[in-house]
């Protein structure tokens, strides 16, 4: 079996599951989820049951049996992990944020531990996880009214990542904001190439996007989905035409999971507030960082 640890948002659980995923059918196994963190994680919660996966929770048995460690190890900082004499073969401890070719080289019986930020890992699953990513439930009420007025028009997604990156030091010192001038520069490059665009504003703060975005083009602020609705949002949008996204893989996924060919995506060059982060391999190709 393939076990994955899932922690953190719908996105980076959308990331880690590709990746399981994608090994899993590689060496015709179960994949497995190990969702323990999110006992003691107030910050999120597991979100992957409002997707169509194949969904099955790993046992504490068969977590012990391939990460090893045991609870001491369980403890230690990540850096720390990779030195623990107790961690087995098996547990697979993402090195660096890149991509990492020989993890997709990792053989059957493994546990991995990490955040997989690179479609490079589950390209050529690509089309199943498409089908997998759907949300369970048909759009009802506001959401599919909303997502009418979506197919309406050039609907272009924007997103504005606040919350902790901008009240917690220690996530703003790693993360950084994304400043209206980003989000000028990009409505620009969009409007270069689309005669008629109406941005549709996601942000987890829509008061202040709302009062500080100040475009020169139709915007709505698209509200009524809390945090544990953020698969709605997510689906909302992916049905928009184009995305300016934010430093988040919320909006990463929501770029990644419209199909359009014809997609404009345009995302931060500075993804994180360290810029010694090398994040060469996050961005498909036809995406624009600026």
């Amino acid at each position: 079996m393939v076990i994955v640890r899932l922690i953190g948002g719908l996105g980076n659980q959308l990331f880690q599951y590709a990746l399981g995923r994608t090994l899993a059918a590689r060496h015709a196994t179960k994949l497995k989820l190990d969702i323990r963190g999110y006992g003691s994680y107030a910050l999120y919660s597991y979100a992957l049951d409002r997707f169509n996966i194949i969904e099955s929770i790993a046992t504490p048995d068969e977590v012990r049996r391939l990460r090893g460690g045991g609870w001491i190890g369980e403890q230690l900082p990540r850096g720390l992990q990779k030195l623990n004499a107790f961690r087995r073969a098996s547990h697979i401890l993402e090195r660096r944020f890149s991509f990492d070719p020989a993890v997709l080289e990792s053989p059957d019986n493994i546990y991995l531990d990490g955040y997989w930020q690179s479609e490079k890992y589950f390209k050529n699953m690509e089309s199943v996880l498409r089908r997998e990513f759907t949300v369970r439930t048909a759009l009802t009420g506001p959401n599919r009214a909303m997502a009418a007025r979506i197919a309406a028009c050039d609907a272009v997604s924007l997103h504005v990542r606040r919350g902790d990156y901008a009240s917690n030091p220690n996530a703003r010192r790693v993360h950084g904001l994304c400043g209206i001038d980003y989000y000028q520069a990009a409505v620009r490059r969009i409007a270069e190439r689309i005669p008629h665009p109406h941005f549709f504003v996601f942000s987890d703060e829509p008061e202040w996007a709302a009062a500080n975005l100040g475009l020169d083009h139709p915007l709505t602020v698209v509200t009524g989905n809390d945090a544990s609705h953020g698969h709605e949002d997510l689906r909302l949008m992916s049905l928009c035409r184009h995305h300016i996204i934010a430093n988040s893989t919320f909006s990463w996924w929501g770029a990644w999971l419209n199909p359009n060919a014809d997609k404009i995506v345009i995302a931060p060059a500075r993804w994180f507030a360290d810029e010694q982060r090398n994040t060469r391999d996050l961005f498909p190709r036809s995406w624009l960082a600026i």
